[in-house]
């Protein structure tokens, strides 16, 4: 999924799409209600990160979060979303592809590549690693437990 500022206008013309899409083809959409609630929250989430929401990104945090970073840092949520915040626009771009959802019971294991830019200091810097993260689920919302990045061989 590539997302950035321009594509967030265009994301929700494409959920209308994709909604009429089971009816059209059932059998590529053998997800389960928690398969499409935890993928909306990881847009959810990427949406928050493009564009820094306090709002939404402590509203999908979990209160126990672990963020890990690939270059070993590792913040709590209020360290998560005061250092976004606090950056203003630290994405220029994120992409995110091979994703793959487990959920068992109220727990749901994500894995993705994410590839994009940051656009700190002045200057852009690729990005390039992989992700895994943890949600939990509360009542009817998925937060992120858990997340922790890792460096991925250059393509």
């Amino acid at each position: 999924m590539k997302m950035n500022r321009r594509h967030m206008a265009a994301l929700g013309a494409a959920t209308a799409v994709a909604a009429a899409l089971p009816a059209i083809a059932p059998a590529a959409f053998a997800q389960t209600a928690d398969d499409r609630a935890v993928a909306h929250a990881v847009e959810a989430l990427t949406r928050a990160m493009l564009t820094p929401d306090r709002a939404a990104l402590e509203a999908l945090a979990h209160d126990s979060l672990s963020y890990g970073h690939s270059a070993g840092r590792i913040e709590n949520k209020e360290q998560f979303v005061g250092n976004l915040v606090g950056r203003g626009n630290p994405f220029g771009e994120i992409n995110i592809s091979d994703q793959t959802i487990v959920v068992v019971g109220d727990d749901a294991i994500v894995r993705h590549n994410f590839t994009g830019n940051t656009t700190g200091g002045g200057r852009v810097t690729p990005v390039r690693i992989g992700i895994l993260q943890v949600w939990k689920k509360q009542g009817a919302n998925w937060r992120l437990f858990a997340r922790q990045a890792f460096t991925r061989p250059a393509a």
